[in-house]
């Protein structure tokens, strides 16, 4: 393939996977905004955050199985379409009940990281494959963060709807250019979906997820928490048990269980506790007004300027990873990301009293996620089989969200147990819950030491000491 075409296939992936990583954080700020222009309720406006998070957790790891057996490339221009779909539904919108379905058509998108990394290992030389999946691990990571920056003058300018006609016109050109410019990918698994492992992936992942984001409306304690917990549980052990017999898994449990996959998705789940967390708690903690006796009574601009150091060094060390990656690799760049999430945490918990403090925590945690992200994400990529790429990234994904909404919900019990007269959080709430993620990074570190160190060649362990059932590889470009 000419060297012009492979830069267009990497700028098409990252332009799709940064709008979606975007797209996760671009609403959070101007929820108070939609809530007020759609006449919706202070526990209604939420489920536009929560129905973009389960559906994404839902299509991520089936979708990226179906890019796996049916091609990345047509999968992969599916998904924009309908990402485009949601994108202008949601800026169309005419009440809260349409956004939210909107958001859940946008949560497709989440197939965009593994068929992006899919892709990538299909189509660009060995050599190439860990730096461009540090770049691309880059641009999703920062993508988050241009979010957080962007929502403020977007809405101040224009209006929320905005945050949605912006990606309409991104996507669109994206999928235009996908479709004509990327390459249908070679390596191709044989087998068909299983529809009983996507059934009980999706429902035991909504019971999970959806307690956890509603807890604090509903109540730890309530039957319906309680309930979906143990839903979960059981739903979790029924896939466990249909996939582990099933002739062609959607998740194949064998790769699940390599030694560099468990520890690379423990040390994900743990990070992203800590990550989101900070995503979701820090722009509140610095708008806070002073007189509470913390915080800068920051506007949601400000707020996002102050987050502006992690924006920049997410990328910055994202890019930096995969030159990295020959020198150090991997196992290390994981573990130095997570420690310096956990050194951020916890600078964070004992100093908050000046902005520069926050901004420079903002930096040392961007760099952490920089780091963490590529290495995640090229320690999966060269572990498992080709034609589990999509599914296996898909799952790594899934599980950094499922500590996201772990973290973040720990981390509201912690800010909101106990509050003012004048219903704002105690600073206390905030130093325990900064605290507890320090912990839980300092977790992902000690995780990500266990990853094993690379064979001769690069590979934690080769591909093909998994076999892959009944599928059969195509055979690969690259061979």
């Amino acid at each position: 393939m000419p060297r012009t075409s492979t830069r267009l296939t990497f700028a098409v992936l990252a332009t799709g996977a940064g709008v979606f990583s975007m797209l996760q954080s671009l609403i959070a700020p101007a929820l108070p905004t939609v809530q007020h222009a759609l006449h919706t309720s202070p526990s209604t406006a939420p489920w536009v955050m929560t129905a973009y998070l389960l559906s994404a957790s839902v299509f991520t790891p089936i979708l990226g199985r179906v890019g796996d057996l049916t091609g990345k490339k047509r999968t992969l221009v599916a998904v924009l379409l309908t990402v485009l779909a949601g994108c202008l539904l949601a800026a169309l919108a005419p009440s809260i009940g349409v956004l939210i379905v909107a958001r859940v058509v946008q949560g497709v998108g989440g197939a965009l990281f593994p068929l992006s990394f899919g892709i990538v290992r299909d189509e660009f030389a060995p050599a190439e494959v860990p730096g461009r999946i540090g770049s691309l691990s880059a641009v999703i990571a920062a993508g988050g963060g241009v979010g957080m920056v962007a929502a403020g003058p977007i809405v101040s300018a224009l209006d929320y709807h905005w945050l949605f006609w912006i990606p309409v016109a991104v996507v669109a050109l994206t999928a235009l250019t996908a479709l004509r410019c990327v390459p249908e990918s070679r390596n191709r698994a044989e087998g068909s979906i299983s529809w009983l492992g996507a059934g009980l992936l999706s429902a035991w992942l909504v019971a999970l997820l959806l307690p956890l984001s509603q807890a604090g409306t509903w109540g730890w304690t309530s039957l319906r928490v309680l309930g979906l917990f143990a839903a979960a549980v059981v739903l979790f052990a029924l896939w466990l048990y249909a996939e582990a017999r099933s002739r062609s898994p959607l998740v194949d449990l064998r790769v699940m269980r390599l030694p560099a996959v468990w520890t690379t998705n423990t040390a994900a789940l743990l990070f992203g506790a800590g990550m989101y967390a900070i995503w979701s708690f820090l722009p509140g903690f610095v708008q806070t007004p002073r007189q509470a006796g913390y915080g800068f009574g920051s506007s949601v601009t400000d707020a996002g300027l102050l987050m502006l150091p992690m924006l920049v060094a997410m990328f910055c060390s994202g890019v930096l990873s995969g030159r990295l990656q020959h020198v150090v690799g991997a196992k290390a760049q994981l573990t130095a990301g997570a420690a310096l999430g956990a050194l951020a945490c916890g600078f964070l918990a004992a100093w908050h009293d000046q902005q520069w403090q926050v901004a420079l925590v903002a930096g040392v945690f961007g760099f952490g996620i920089g780091l963490a992200f590529a290495s995640m994400a090229n320690v999966i990529v060269g572990s498992v089989p080709a034609d589990r790429t999509g599914a296996a990234t898909g799952m790594n994904a899934n599980i950094r969200t499922i500590g996201g909404s772990l973290g973040t919900s720990v981390t509201s019990v912690l800010v909101t147990g106990r509050l003012q007269p004048s219903g704002l959080p105690q600073a206390s709430g905030y130093v325990h819950g900064f605290a507890v993620l320090a912990v839980l990074c300092l977790g992902a570190a000690l995780a990500a030491l266990l990853v094993p160190a690379p064979r001769a060649g690069g590979r934690v362990r080769s591909a093909a000491a998994v076999p892959t059932g009944t599928d059969r590889r195509v055979p690969s470009r690259r061979a």
